[in-house]
């Protein structure tokens, strides 16, 4: 479970523990992964773990994936990490694709290919990558993460075509606007662009979404936890969005 000590991340593993599952966090804080491992659920007997591992560096991620492999089956395969920085595309600098690429699409493949083993030995498995509404509606102002992150779902929907055969379902969530740092962060940068208040521009993005207001990690844990459970078996290849029905199309 990546990106797991703050926000949607962290929402995510405190779910699925309470429903029973022994969560494995990756991130790259000592410190703040055995904070919340010592707060995770362990009523049912549950026993979690950590993982060290830096998501600029995907050799390392390779590393202690392929380690934990070894000895324990994966099920469950939770893709998170935080999205590249705000900022008009043509101000991108190429080196920026290339970070956030490596990033999210490269550490997913090379987790992916690490526990799909285990997934087909024990016929059961579920992947399910964090992405953004972006990959059905480009974001102003967000010109690194609208390209990598609709790489990162057609490689999802490639990978679920693939995997179905071994009763693994790939799936991908779609978060609007959610109470977390990264959303504080994009209000800022938003407001900073535009010499408006940090009031207006919040207000603004919540009067954009029907049901104005902006989500809980709580609720995009609570999608994740269906699709990673039996009840959603039949349901791969798609990107949910849960986004209070911001995005505009069907």
């Amino acid at each position: 479970m990546c990106g797991s000590t703050q926000g949607i991340g962290l929402a995510i593993a405190k779910e699925l523990a309470l429903l029973g599952a022994n969560c494995i966090l990756i991130a790259r804080n000592q410190e703040a992964l055995k904070k919340v491992v010592g707060d995770l659920d362990t009523s049912l007997a549950q026993q979690h773990g950590f993982l060290i591992a830096d998501f600029s560096k995907p050799d390392e991620v390779r590393t202690k994936i392929e380690e934990h492999v070894k000895n324990h089956a994966v099920h469950i395969l939770i893709n998170n990490t935080g999205g590249p920085p705000a900022g008009m595309i043509i101000d991108a600098k190429e080196e920026d694709f290339l970070k956030a690429f490596n990033q999210h699409l490269i550490c997913n493949h090379v987790l992916t290919k690490a526990v799909v083993p285990s997934m087909r030995n024990e016929g059961y498995g579920r992947i399910i990558n964090i992405i953004s509404t972006t990959v059905r509606i480009p974001l102003k102002n967000l010109g690194v993460s609208n390209t990598i992150r609709g790489a990162v779902a057609s490689w999802a929907k490639t990978m679920a075509n693939e995997l179905g055969q071994f009763n693994i379902t790939v799936n991908n969530l779609l978060p609007g606007n959610i109470d977390t740092q990264r959303l504080a962060f994009v209000i800022d940068a938003s407001a900073k662009n535009a010499n408006a208040s940090r009031d207006k521009v919040e207000q603004s993005m919540k009067n954009e979404i029907p049901m104005k207001r902006f989500g809980e990690p709580s609720e995009i844990a609570a999608v994740a936890a269906f699709l990673a459970s039996p009840a959603g078996s039949y349901v791969s290849g798609v990107s949910i969005p849960v986004d209070g029905g911001k995005t505009g199309s069907i």
